[in-house]
C-alpha cells in the first residue's frame, strides 16, 4: 500500500524528469537536479548558452486551489532565489554568468491525462 505522500513525491519526481528531459531537448543542459540548501531547493539548474536558468518544476493534479502557476507564491519564489544565491556561492565558476528563473508547469485534466508542459521563461526575478 502506498502513502499518499508518496504518491505525490513519485508524481513530483516524474514531473522532475519529464521536465528535464523536455528543457534538453529544447537545447537546454541540464547540470543539477533537486539542489537542497537550508531554505530552498532546486528543482533542475540548467545552461542555456551562456546564461544560467534555475528551474521550479510544478505539477498541480487538482485545481481546486488554483492551477500550477498560482502555486508559484512570493515565498516560494523567495525560497528558490535563496537556494539559487546558495549554488553560486558554491559554483563560482558560474558566479559571473546571466542568470534567470524559469518555470515548468504540469496540469492534469479530470481524467487524469497529462497536458504537454508550459515553459515560463523569466517567471520571476530576484529583484
Amino acid at each position: 500500500m502506498r502513502l499518499p505522500w508518496q504518491t505525490r513525491q513519485k508524481r513530483g519526481q516524474d514531473a522532475e524528469a519529464t521536465a528535464a528531459e523536455y528543457l534538453q531537448q529544447q537545447g537546454l543542459q541540464v547540470i543539477a537536479r533537486n539542489v537542497r540548501y537550508r531554505g530552498g531547493e532546486l528543482d533542475l539548474v540548467c545552461l542555456e548558452q551562456q546564461t544560467l536558468v534555475f528551474v521550479e518544476v510544478r505539477l498541480r493534479s487538482n485545481s481546486q486551489f488554483g492551477d500550477a502557476a498560482a502555486s508559484i507564491n512570493m515565498g516560494k519564489q523567495q525560497r528558490v532565489i535563496v537556494a539559487a544565491q546558495q549554488y553560486l556561492q558554491q559554483h563560482t565558476q558560474h558566479a559571473n554568468r546571466p542568470c534567470r528563473f524559469d518555470c515548468i508547469l504540469f496540469s492534469r485534466t479530470t481524467d487524469s491525462s497529462a497536458h504537454p508542459p508550459e515553459w515560463l521563461r523569466n517567471a520571476f526575478t530576484a529583484d
